[in-house]
């Protein structure tokens, strides 16, 4: 009799539980870098059921890349935040009545979608449980590559290509936005920067890009001999993170 009514009450309890608001806090930092944020165009958070794939909750992390020397610049301990009420982050609003298995899936930055990494994690989420401060933090590698010079399938008259030299230009960020110098958090010395030139499929050669005066600014020249449709790609690697980010177009010659 005791089991039966130590079963029956347990029953009763579950066909009477109710969904129960949790919060889970989402966060996206960029490989030695920072938090993905405002400034850059956010990350976008996706949460599924594992078990259904049910859309439980979906949003933009917002705020700022947040404080460089707490993430970058302190030794760490075990349970030091490196984060506060400003940093760029998503709180999902999830209504569970049991404990339930989640995908989660991020891409960033969204507004640099030639640029952008997809991540994922899972994670139970426990009703009423909720998951705040640094919250779940996804890191993503990467670099934001831009080729400025050349534009995309521009046509550049022969007469224009001075001593058979087309200058190239391009900007480089960090995932997060995070800048380019000299000397600077993120070294210009750091990252290997180089375009890869060819001609109608055929290579002509890889070329180094040097660091601007500008802030994230690279430039070097192509060799341009004759008319024709050229490709390049432009590639750099920080050998210190393995960071990589890669941009490609075509122009022609006429």
């Amino acid at each position: 009799m005791k089991q039966f009514l130590l079963l029956w009450g347990l029953l009763y309890f579950l066909s009477g539980a109710h969904a129960t608001p949790t919060k889970v806090t989402i966060r996206v930092k960029a490989k030695d870098a920072k938090f993905i944020g405002t400034a850059i165009g956010g990350a976008a958070v996706v949460i599924r059921d594992n078990r259904t794939g049910a859309l439980l909750a979906s949003g933009i992390t917002t705020g700022t890349s947040g404080d460089t020397k707490s993430i970058l610049q302190t030794s760490y301990q075990r349970y030091q935040s490196i984060t506060d009420d400003k940093t760029a982050g998503f709180v999902a609003n999830i209504d569970i009545d049991a404990p339930t298995f989640v995908d989660i899936e991020v891409v960033a930055p969204v507004s640099r979608r030639g640029s952008a990494i997809k991540g994922s994690t899972q994670i139970w989420v426990i009703p009423g449980k909720d998951i705040l401060g640094d919250g779940i933090i996804l890191e993503l590698p990467g670099l934001i590559l831009d080729i400025l010079n050349p534009t995309t399938h521009q046509i550049i008259s022969s007469d224009s290509i001075k001593n058979n030299s087309l200058p190239v230009r391009i900007s480089l960020t960090m995932l997060c936005g995070c800048p380019i110098s000299k000397g600077g958090v993120w070294n210009a010395n750091d990252f290997e920067v180089k375009a890869v030139l060819k001609k109608e499929g055929s290579p002509i050669g890889t070329f180094t890009l040097q660091k601007a005066v500008q802030t994230n600014i690279f430039e070097g020249n192509l060799p341009v001999k004759e008319k024709g449709n050229y490709q390049v790609v432009v590639y750099a690697f920080q050998s210190r993170s393995n960071n990589s980010g890669v941009d490609l177009l075509n122009f022609v010659i006429q």
